[in-house]
């Protein structure tokens, strides 16, 4: 497993690549590691989706007023 910084710059890269495909890229990715059965790969993927999303602003915490 990648530590928290490793998956940052995963989904940093994930969307300088894919720019507004990255969501697709990661379920992508995420279902071809499925087929395979990969459970180290999906938790891998899980994280980085994770922290696309959040840097997509798509996952941002609530905000207090």
């Amino acid at each position: 497993m990648l530590n928290d910084w490793e998956l940052w710059a995963c989904a940093n890269q994930v969307l300088k690549t894919h720019r507004e495909n990255a969501p697709l890229h990661v379920a992508e990715q995420i279902g071809a590691l499925a087929l395979a059965q990969d459970e180290a790969g999906i938790a891998t993927w899980q994280g980085i989706a994770k922290r696309v999303a959040e840097l997509m602003g798509k996952d941002s915490p609530t905000r207090l007023q």
